[in-house]
C-alpha cells in the first residue's frame, strides 16, 4: 500500500462521507504502514483515533477491499505510540467512551445532533463534522405556525437562526410541554447549518449532557469531553431542568457555558420554566441563563390551535386526498383540547387515519366515536368557582362583590367578565351560571356574556383582560 494509493482512497472517502467529515476525520489520518492484514494510522489524539475505528472503520476498510488490498483492520497510534483500540471487520471492539454518535445509550436519541448539513435527499441528517441522529426534518420554521402567545419567542428564534453577530447570549425559551420549544431548537438548528454548512452546532438534551460528563469521568477522558462540547460554534441543550440538583454536572455545565460565551459562540436553551424558578438550580447557573433573552412561550390560545389544525390539514391533503372534513370539525378539536399541542396533532392524526380506514366523512360524530377517550381526558376541569376567584383577584376586588347585588361599574364590568368566561369555559347552562353568581336570572347571565362580547371588539383593555383570564384558566 503506498501513499498514491492511500490519497486516491482518502479522495473516495471524501465523496461518501462528504467535505466536513473528510477535514475533521479522515484527512488529519497519517498512513504509515500495511503489514499482516494491519492498516496503521498515526492521529493527533487517543480522541480521533478512538472516533475514526469507532464511526468510520468499516467504511475505510471496504475501501481498502475495493482496493485489492488484504486488510482485516486498522490500528491507530498517537505520536506517543501508545496504541489506539485496533478496529477489526466485521465487527467492533467494545468501547471504552461513548462519543455523541453513541444516542441509544441511556438518553433520548431523538434529541441529540451535532450539525453542519451537507446536501441531504433521504431526510436523514448527515450532518457534521459528528455524526449524530438527525433533527426531525419536520421541525422547519416553516411548518411553526405563529399565534399571539409564541410570536415572540418565533421572533427571537428566527433571528438567531440567520446567524450573524451574537446580539443576545444565551437564548432561552421556556414554557409547558407541547408548546413548540423543541420545534423552535430544531428549526433554529435547521436554518443555521442551511445558513452556513461548516458551521458546528451541537444539539442535544441536559440528561444527554450528564450522561457523557459522567461517562467521561468514568473513563478519565475529560480533556476529550471539554475539548468536544467548547469547540462547538452553537450549543444547544434542551430541557435544562434536568441537571438540576446534579452538583458535578451543574459545575461542568457553567465551566462550558463560560467558555463559548468568551470565545462569543451562540448558546440556546430550552426548560419547561423560566430559570429563576427551577428548584435546586444554582444561583450561579441561573444567573448565566437570565443575562440573555429569556422568552415565554405561552399556552396556546383557540385562535392558534385552530391555525395548526389548519396547517395539517392542508400537510394531510396528500396523504389522504379526498379525504372530506366536515364543519366545524376543527373548531370543535380547538376549543375541547386546549392543553397540549402534541395531543391536539395527535388527535387529529388518529381521526384522519379512521376516517380513512373505514372510508367515511370526518364529521361530528365520527369524531366524537373516534376521539372519545381523548376528548374525555382533554375535559375542562374548571368550575365558576374558579373563575369567580381568579377574575376577582385579576381585578383585586373580593369575591363577593364578584357575586353580591353591587351594581357599581368597578364590580359589575368583572362580573359581566366571570360570566362570560363561565360561559365559554365550562359546560354549565346559563341559569345555572346565574344561581353562581348570586341567584341572578339567566337573561342577566346572557346580557353580560352579549356585552362583553361587543366590548372585545372596540375596548382593547377587555379585549386583553379576557385573553389573560383565559390564558390563566387554562394554563
Amino acid at each position: 500500500m503506498t501513499q498514491e494509493k492511500w490519497s486516491q482512497l482518502r479522495q473516495r472517502l471524501l465523496k461518501t462521507v462528504g467535505q466536513n467529515n473528510y477535514t475533521t476525520w479522515i484527512e488529519p489520518l497519517e498512513f504509515d504502514e500495511l503489514e499482516g492484514g494491519v492498516a496503521v494510522f498515526h492521529v493527533p489524539t487517543n480522541f480521533m483515533g478512538n472516533y475514526v475505528s469507532q464511526n468510520f472503520a468499516d467504511l475505510i476498510l471496504h475501501e481498502f477491499t475495493l482496493s485489492g488490498e488484504p486488510v482485516q483492520r486498522l490500528s491507530f497510534k498517537v505520536a506517543a505510540n501508545s496504541p489506539v483500540r485496533p478496529a477489526r471487520a466485521p465487527e467492533r471492539a467494545e468501547e471504552p467512551f461513548v462519543e455523541l454518535t453513541d444516542l441509544n445509550e441511556g438518553a433520548d436519541t431523538a434529541t441529540s445532533a451535532v450539525s453542519t448539513p451537507a446536501s441531504n435527499t433521504t431526510g436523514q441528517n448527515t450532518m457534521g463534522s459528528l455524526q449524530a441522529a438527525p433533527l426531525d426534518p419536520r421541525f422547519t420554521f416553516d411548518s411553526f405556525v405563529v399565534g399571539k402567545p409564541n410570536e415572540l419567542a418565533h421572533a427571537a428564534a428566527r433571528r438567531v437562526g440567520e446567524g450573524g453577530p451574537v446580539t443576545f447570549n444565551p437564548l432561552v425559551l421556556y414554557g409547558g410541554v407541547g408548546l413548540g420549544k423543541t420545534h423552535l431548537m430544531h428549526a433554529i438548528a435547521w436554518e443555521l447549518t442551511a445558513r452556513n454548512p461548516d458551521l458546528n452546532v451541537l444539539y442535544l438534551s441536559a440528561e444527554q449532557f450528564m450522561y457523557r460528563f459522567v461517562q467521561a469521568l468514568r473513563e478519565r477522558r475529560m480533556m476529550d469531553f471539554k475539548h468536544l462540547f467548547r469547540s462547538v460554534d452553537v450549543l444547544m441543550v434542551d430541557d435544562v431542568q434536568f441537571i438540576a440538583g446534579k452538583g458535578s454536572t451543574q459545575e461542568e455545565f457553567f465551566h462550558t457555558f463560560n467558555a463559548l460565551v468568551d470565545q462569543n459562540k451562540q448558546i440556546i436553551i430550552s426548560a419547561d420554566r423560566a430559570p429563576g424558578e427551577i428548584k435546586d438550580l444554582e444561583d450561579r447557573v441561573k444567573s448565566r441563563l437570565q443575562c440573555g433573552l429569556v422568552v415565554d412561550l405561552h399556552p396556546t390560545d383557540y385562535e392558534l390551535r385552530l391555525g395548526i389544525l389548519q396547517t395539517k390539514v392542508k400537510q394531510y391533503g396528500t396523504t389522504y386526498p379526498g379525504l372530506q372534513i366536515a364543519d366545524g370539525v376543527l373548531e370543535f378539536l380547538a376549543h375541547r383540547i386546549s392543553t397540549n399541542v402534541r395531543v391536539l396533532e395527535g388527535a387529529l392524526t388518529r381521526l384522519f387515519a379512521f376516517a380513512s380506514l373505514v372510508g367515511r366523512e370526518i364529521d361530528m360524530e365520527l369524531t366524537q366515536d373516534c376521539l372519545a377517550d381523548v376528548l374525555r381526558a382533554s375535559e375542562r376541569k374548571i368550575t365558576v368557582e374558579e373563575i369567580q376567584r381568579k377574575v376577582s383577584d385579576y381585578y383585586n376586588i373580593r369575591m363577593s362583590d364578584i357575586i353580591g347585588p353591587k351594581r357599581l361599574r368597578s364590580f359589575a364590568r368583572p362580573r359581566q367578565v366571570a360570566m362570560y368566561l363561565s360561559k365559554r369555559l365550562t359546560s354549565r347552562s346559563l341559569p345555572e351560571i346565574g344561581r353562581r353568581f348570586g341567584g341572578r336570572d339567566h337573561t342577566t347571565v346572557m346580557h353580560g356574556v352579549k356585552r362583553i362580547e361587543e366590548l372585545k371588539q372596540t375596548d382593547g383593555q377587555i379585549a386583553e383582560d379576557v385573553e389573560m383570564l383565559r390564558r390563566a384558566l387554562e394554563a
